[in-house]
Parts: structure tokens; sequence; C-alpha cells
């Protein structure tokens, strides 16, 4: 079994929430209060470079997947917390991808 076909599901999930985060980043600086999306902003921008850095990660076959894994499971966790705390489309959604990707990257570093 191929590096890809081991960790697809999850590499799927990192790149759906890559995406979703760097959408939601761009998103909230569009917002009229866009100093009040600060927090969540900055959030969006570390949980898209540690998912890209896992997916990237996994389709190398890395040593260090279980421990990337982990280490984004926990970003996308605090990310989904942050993006739960507004009512922004965009920010429900990106919430639901991180969880996804959460998710997904703790069966990884099981």
């Amino acid at each position: 079994m191929s590096h890809t076909d081991k960790y697809k599901d999850c590499i799927k999930a990192c790149l759906d929430c890559f995406q979703a985060c760097n959408h939601c980043a761009s998103a909230c600086l569009q917002e009229d209060d866009v100093k009040m999306m600060a927090k969540c902003i900055a959030s969006d921008i570390d949980c898209a470079a540690i998912c890209a850095t896992t997916a990237a990660a996994m389709s190398r076959g890395s040593e260090h997947v279980g421990h990337l894994a982990r280490v984004c499971a926990e970003i996308c966790e605090a990310c989904a917390a942050e993006c739960e705390h507004h009512d922004a489309e965009h920010c429900q959604k990106c919430a639901e991808a991180c969880k996804r990707c959460a998710q997904e990257c703790r069966k990884m570093a099981a």
C-alpha cells in the first residue's frame, strides 16, 4: 500500500481544511470589524500552514507523520474552537473542516 493510499482520507481532510482556513482568513479580512476577527485570522493562518505541512509529510511517507498529525489535530481543534465563536458562515464552515481534519489526524497519530 502506498503512502498516499494509507493516508488518503487524512490528506484529503488536511487539504480541505487548508482551503477552508485560507478562505476563512480572507473572508474575515472583509468583515466590518477586522480587529474583532484578528484571533480567528491568526488561527486560520496557523492551521492552514500545519495542514499543508502534514499533508505533504503524509504524501512523502515521512517518519514524522505521527507527531505532525498529533500537532495538526491540536491546532485544528484550537482553530475550530475560535471559528465557532463567530456567526459568519465562512467561520462555521471552517470550524467543521477543522473538526473533520482533527478527527482524521487523531486516527493517524494513534
